[in-house]
């Protein structure tokens, strides 16, 4: 009887300490994942240029370059525009300095606030928000259009793994105050 019980303890104890550690052992392989997730994003975001139009540009040595105290949080709310200029029909289009306002034909866009700010940037939106606002070019992947020269038709062709891993990118990054005005679609007869 002495046996059977010690027989017991032990494999009560072993079998804790193989549950102790699958579930450390799980715990720290969804952690890896996580991290490489990310990783993952921050390289897709340098290499698709995400801060050529969403981190406002200011003067350098060579001319304009992004200004990384501010990086990804879109047009400058500081920024008051005049009306664009008309242009005649054509292939044309104004871009504003920073280079995060456009005019075109579309209308006049603003480089929307990347950053998991909850008020002003990504952060109430949803993993499953962000993949379908860029598989279907709608704001929140439901409201009005996401306007040019956000290529998002490109972006579209994306595997769900990279958009997730964009995704989960910007919410590590550093939030940022800043209230981007809100696009002006043109009205075409």
């Amino acid at each position: 009887m002495k046996r059977l019980t010690l027989l017991l303890l032990v494999l009560s104890v072993a079998g804790t300490a193989a549950l102790i550690i699958g579930c450390a052992t799980g715990s720290s392989s969804r952690q890896a994942k996580e991290t490489s997730r990310v990783q993952r994003g921050q390289y897709l975001v340098a290499i698709l240029g995400c801060n050529d139009c969403h981190t406002p540009m200011k003067p350098g040595p060579n001319g304009p370059e992004p200004d990384m105290t501010r990086m990804l949080s879109g047009h400058p709310e500081d920024q008051k525009l005049p009306p664009p200029p008309t242009l005649q029909s054509g292939p044309w289009a104004v871009v504003c300095v920073p280079l995060t306002a456009w005019s075109g034909p579309w209308g006049i866009s603003y480089a929307p606030n990347l950053t998991p700010d909850e008020n002003t940037g990504l952060g109430i939106w949803t993993e499953e928000m962000f993949v379908s606002a860029i598989r279907t070019g709608r704001h929140f992947g439901k409201s009005r259009p996401i306007l040019p020269p956000m290529p998002w038709q490109d972006y579209a062709r994306m595997t769900d793994e990279d958009l997730k891993a964009i995704y989960a990118y910007l919410k590590t990054i550093q939030p940022i105050v800043n209230h981007v005005p809100e696009a002006v679609i043109a009205e075409h007869p």
